[in-house]
């Protein structure tokens, strides 16, 4: 029998709450973190809504010899694994350093950092472009700078299937575990508000270029017509429950079923491929779909899209057979971050019994979802199915359930 992988530790970087309690406070309320773009001036580009996290300070939390070699999103990686640990009871320097891993997910690297240094090219010459270029802009940067900063010297992995990739570097960072390692860090702190990264995304046509943060990002309405891009996301520590139960560590959950596909080539006639990644994930945890208490939705809000899903979560579970939400629509799509944060999202759903809302959407009836909306739900939570989709056809699902369950 394969060993219990379970999350001991969590933090949150998110445009609705910085750190994990704030979140969950605002999201429980229905809270948005959405809003005009701060980062840069946006007046001049057809999309700007996006979900910034607020009040973040590197300097207050890092030493400041990493703030100029860093991203933006790889500072706030590097403060939500430093609040993680903590959060777990961990100090890296009492451990085995071949003992503890990291494995991230990302979508873009550091956008911010790399447009900079393209201007200094550009603009004054090579000389001026800075050394840390060379990783800084890199997908797997937070991956080493987490590693460097710990002394973690087991696994490094970085995952890139856009948002799909959150729940890709739990399910590694869960293999690793079960192959030996005694703690991974793992999850995803995406971002890249940027004027180079926002003209990459709205390259994708996916945006919406509403400018009513109550009504940009809207998914399974018929209003549906682009999401909002958001940075965060959140960083878990997993251990095996053996080990976190020896050690006295406090369990949030199990992860306990993964499931992945890939869709099949446009205009195939072939099924998209979320049905099937829902059932192998659980059948991986070995639970009937009747088990699953909550459904956090992937939620595109892109009405093609939007409608595959629905049919997915309905063939599985039936017509309205199982609460649904998507508190995304309060921090927008964070990429690589947003499944990570929907986990730890499900896992505080199953201490609290409470499913937080779906906000400012009217779930058209096509759908027929059971979507949470308004107003938190309160009901007990056993075990949750969190979905996530990338961008060019990933598919992700993942079932967190009560540990000992």
């Amino acid at each position: 029998m394969s060993v219990p992988v379970v999350v001991t530790g969590v933090a949150v970087m998110a445009p609705n709450g910085l750190g994990t309690a704030e979140y969950w406070t605002a999201t429980c309320g229905g809270k948005s973190g959405i809003g005009e773009i701060e980062r840069f001036d946006a007046a001049g580009y057809p999309a700007r809504l996006a979900g910034e996290v607020p009040g973040f300070v590197a300097e207050d939390h890092l030493p400041s010899r990493l703030i100029p070699q860093t991203d933006h999103m790889t500072r706030m990686a590097l403060v939500a694994a430093d609040w993680a640990l903590a959060d777990a009871g961990v100090r890296p320097k009492e451990w085995p350093e071949f003992d503890m891993g990291v494995v991230t997910a990302s979508s873009s690297g550091g956008f911010e950092f790399g447009q900079g240094e393209l201007q200094n090219l550009w603009s004054k010459g090579r000389h001026y472009v800075s050394a840390y270029q060379s990783f800084a802009w890199f997908y797997a940067v937070n991956t080493g700078q987490i590693s460097i900063r710990n002394g973690m010297r087991g696994p490094g992995v970085v995952v890139v299937s856009d948002q799909a990739g959150g729940l890709d570097a739990i399910a590694q960072a869960r293999r690793q575990i079960r192959k030996g390692s005694r703690l991974i860090v793992s999850g995803g702190v995406d971002g890249s508000i940027c004027p180079w990264g926002w003209v990459a995304q709205l390259t994708g046509g996916r945006l919406s270029t509403s400018d009513d943060r109550d009504r940009a990002y809207r998914p399974f309405d018929a209003e549906a017509a682009g999401h909002v891009p958001g940075e965060g996301g959140a960083l878990l520590i997993l251990e095996d429950i053996e080990s976190a139960r020896g050690r006295g560590a406090r369990v949030y959950g199990e992860i306990a079923g993964y499931g992945s596909t890939f869709d099949p080539k446009p205009g195939s006639g072939r099924e998209p491929g979320l049905r099937r990644a829902i059932q192998l994930a659980l059948d991986d945890a070995g639970l009937a779909p009747g088990e699953i208490d909550v459904v956090f939705a992937d939620a595109a809000a892109i009405p093609e899209l939007d409608r595959v899903e629905a049919a997915a979560i309905g063939a599985v579970f039936g017509p309205r057979g199982v609460p649904v939400t998507a508190p995304k629509t309060m921090t927008g799509r964070m990429y690589s971050g947003a499944a990570p944060l929907d986990l730890v999202t499900a896992l505080l759903s199953i201490r609290h019994g409470l499913i937080p809302p779906t906000t400012n959407i009217s779930p058209a009836p096509e759908y027929d979802l059971d979507v949470v909306l308004a107003e938190p739900r309160s009901t007990p939570v056993d075990a949750a199915l969190v979905l996530a989709r990338g961008y060019g056809g990933f598919n992700s699902a993942m079932v967190v359930r009560r540990a000992g369950r």
